[in-house]
């Protein structure tokens, strides 16, 4: 993925953007099992009082907590409070965050006195007085719900005559470990308090809840929000890196020579160009959301979770070791698979391509059945890959389920010892148990992304590979114009090549001029390299050594694009695309007169076929030009050359779908237009070729004769043989 990071750099902005918005999601989603601990803890078991720091009390009520303070703490509270005008009732003035929490501490302290006092005074059985974690909070509350407030009162003479060392002497058994009783003693007593003073506490409790409920749908708003805005910039991110890459990957193509497009294969680039940018794209739409998202959640999970409860880290703890250790086990068995599944869609590709294109001959031949086990072959290797993978992947969700459960059962567990031992509230192990499940789906996201990365990843490598290469034909940094004197001159001197990887040239010391007006032919037997020495004139392949002169320049020397300008080309295989028959006569050149198009037709010989059509040069022409014919085609690529009108024709046997009468009216036709031009013809047929000014007979590679067709038959063996095998003695 590192080696294509580059096409990520246009869309960092949108990057940075959908990761903060993931943070924000994350905390989110994060905070709402806070928010539903306190709807549990506070607003349903506690009347929706907050604070162990009442907002409000009666002085006799004050008077009863100060008893139990110390007198730093007494200073404190007088402090924080106002007497109102008619003496009824202290409220609680204004105070910072920080200040709240010392008021509050001061409170839980004054409560555990006031409840450890009482349990001397009023023993349960079998209770320890010293032990508070023994008396649980629910215990110690129903306690403090069964003594009113008047009860209190009436024994606060008895509290007052405590002497100062029993009050400190009962808070300092206050420690940690009793900080949840002594809460929700002041939760009760503030109950009572408010009570007293008239307060409604159904409604008390009511509007707490519905205020944390209005809050927690404004964070799920704010939560969606911010998922809708991620998916949108993933989908964003993804498509536009898709579109740069088949871009890059189009354009690298196009810059290919034969050489490189034999090192890959056609099937390959077509699957590299859309499969594997498919699945570059996937990963970026999924992992932006899940890659970013999940770690996020995890680890803010692990925290939120500690934080509720440290004591439960250990199952925490638990569920990571085993989720890391099912995750390694999967991507230890599909990994290796996702290495060798792209080179199999390649096969299958150039499995259907050979079908699809070869659909005739295999017809003729009567070879569906085998052509059916072939593909079915490619298509059953795919198959098991991808089931097999399937399979692991498969077995990973009711894993993680599994494990997702068990967690949860033990979180309920130990959970409820804990608030038997008032070490935990009810609303905290439910939230608890939702960070748990929340760091659970983080891992399973985490492991959904292991489908997709390692054949992502070896997707991206695919893609690198083929932006990495560096053609072997390019233009160089300082290039020459042709010579205006030698305006389509074609020059040989002595040509050697050789594909890349062979031992031994194709090609072996060819020399000859081709002028301008002038016709020059090649033939020999099949094989003998005919087609490629015509392909190394517009560059197709470069020469081993040597040099080939088109204008007195060499053309490694010019500019790609003005050598191609100096070509009207035919290929062997006539090659036609989707549109219209105008469109493609205009292939090479596109601003061409409709009688410009028309005379090449009329050239061509194929007047008779256009005017037929339907519409004449708006007839749409299929993919490949499989609604035409092959005469037909090879007429049209030839019009679609000379439409160019270029200073140098190159055909390559390209007569041979035509019968004898088009062929010869069309070589009249030829020599008449392009009688200006250098015309290059390969031919299997001597009839097409022997009126030519100059034929080159090639055998193995190298010259054997050159020269005018009766200087052949008298010089050249080879010629001789080929000429007599198709001419009859008057014709020879």
């Amino acid at each position: 993925m590192f080696r294509i990071r580059r096409f990520l750099k246009p869309f960092i902005g949108f990057l940075l953007i959908a990761v903060v918005l993931l943070f924000g999601q994350a905390l989110c989603d994060l905070n709402l099992p806070n928010y539903m601990s306190n709807i549990v803890n506070v607003g349903l078991q506690q009347n929706g009082i907050e604070s162990p720091t009442p907002e409000k009390i009666s002085p006799n009520g004050k008077e009863l907590m100060q008893v139990f303070m110390s007198n730093e703490d007494k200073e404190l509270v007088n402090n924080s409070y106002t007497l109102s005008k008619d003496g009824s009732k202290y409220t609680l003035n204004k105070l910072s965050s920080k200040e709240i929490e010392v008021l509050d501490k001061a409170f839980e302290k004054s409560s555990w006195g006031f409840v450890s006092f009482m349990k001397e005074i009023v023993p349960e059985p079998n209770e320890n007085i010293e032990g508070t974690t023994e008396a649980t909070t629910e215990e110690t509350t129903n306690e403090m719900q069964a003594l009113k407030i008047d009860q209190m009162y009436e024994l606060l003479p008895m509290f007052k005559m405590l002497p100062e060392q029993k009050i400190n002497e009962l808070l300092s058994t206050y420690d940690t470990n009793s900080s949840m009783v002594a809460n929700q003693v002041s939760i009760q007593l503030n109950k009572s308090f408010y009570e007293e003073l008239g307060e409604d506490m159904l409604s008390y409790q009511t509007n707490y809840i519905i205020k944390i409920g209005l809050i927690m749908l404004l964070i799920a708003l704010l939560g969606s929000i911010a998922t809708v805005l991620v998916n949108l910039i993933s989908s964003k991110i993804g498509a536009g890196i898709g579109r740069d890459l088949r871009h890059s990957i189009f354009k690298k193509v196009e810059s290919f020579s034969n050489e490189e497009f034999d090192k890959f294969g056609a099937a390959s680039l077509i699957t590299r160009t859309t499969n594997d940018v498919q699945q570059v794209q996937m990963l970026l739409v999924m992992g932006i959301r899940m890659i970013c998202y999940a770690p996020i959640m995890g680890i803010g999970g692990i925290m939120m979770a500690l934080n509720k409860s440290s004591s439960m880290s250990w199952i925490i703890g638990v569920a990571v070791i085993v989720l890391i250790g099912l995750i390694m086990v999967i991507f230890a068995l599909a990994m290796p698979k996702f290495k060798v599944v792209q080179k199999l869609i390649d096969k299958l590709n150039l499995v259907s391509r050979e079908n699809l294109t070869g659909i005739m001959v295999i017809r003729a031949f009567g070879t569906q059945k085998f052509e059916e086990n072939r593909f079915d072959k490619a298509n059953l290797d795919v198959t098991k890959v991808n089931k097999f993978v399937g399979r692991v992947m498969a077995f990973m969700m009711p894993a993680m389920t599994l494990v997702m459960n068990c967690i949860t059962l033990l979180i309920v567990w130990v959970g409820a010892h804990q608030i038997a031992d008032s070490a935990m509230q009810v609303g905290d192990m439910m939230a608890y148990m939702q960070y748990a499940m929340q760091i659970i789906m983080s891992f399973l996201m985490i492991a959904m992304m292991f489908v997709f990365i390692p054949r992502a990843s070896v997707s991206a490598s695919r893609i690198a590979d083929v932006l990495a290469v560096e053609p072997k034909i390019v233009d160089k940094p300082e290039t020459l114009d042709f010579k205006p004197r030698q305006k389509g001159v074609v020059e040989f001197r002595n040509v050697c090549f050789k594909y890349g990887g062979a031992d031994e040239n194709v090609l072996e010391n060819i020399n000859f001029i081709a002028k301008p007006g002038q016709t020059t032919a090649f033939i020999g037997s099949t094989g003998s390299g005919k087609t490629t020495l015509i392909n190394l004139i517009p560059r197709f392949y470069d020469v081993t050594e040597g040099e080939i002169l088109v204008g007195g320049v060499n053309i490694k020397d010019v500019k790609l694009e003005s050598l191609h300008e100096q070509i009207g080309y035919v290929p062997q295989k006539g090659s036609l695309f989707s549109g219209t028959i105008g469109s493609n006569l205009r292939y090479g050149k596109e601003k061409a007169t409709d009688e410009e198009v028309l005379y090449a037709v009329e050239v061509a010989q194929a007047t008779e076929f256009v005017s037929k059509t339907p519409n004449g040069l708006a007839t749409q022409i299929s993919q490949g030009g499989a609604n035409v014919s092959g005469g037909q085609k090879q007429r049209l690529s030839i019009a679609r050359a000379l439409v160019c009108n270029a200073p140098i024709n190159i055909f390559d046997d390209t007569f041979s779908a035509l019968d004898f009468k088009t062929d010869a009216a069309l070589r009249k036709a030829l020599a008449e237009s392009t009688g200006g031009s250098t015309v290059l013809i390969v031919a299997q047929r001597v009839s097409t070729i022997m009126h030519a000014d100059q034929i080159i007979v090639l055998d193995e590679g190298k010259v054997v004769g050159k020269g005018t067709h009766e200087e052949l038959l008298k010089s050249c063996t080879q010629y001789y043989e080929i000429a007599s095998s198709q001419l009859g003695e008057e014709e020879l």
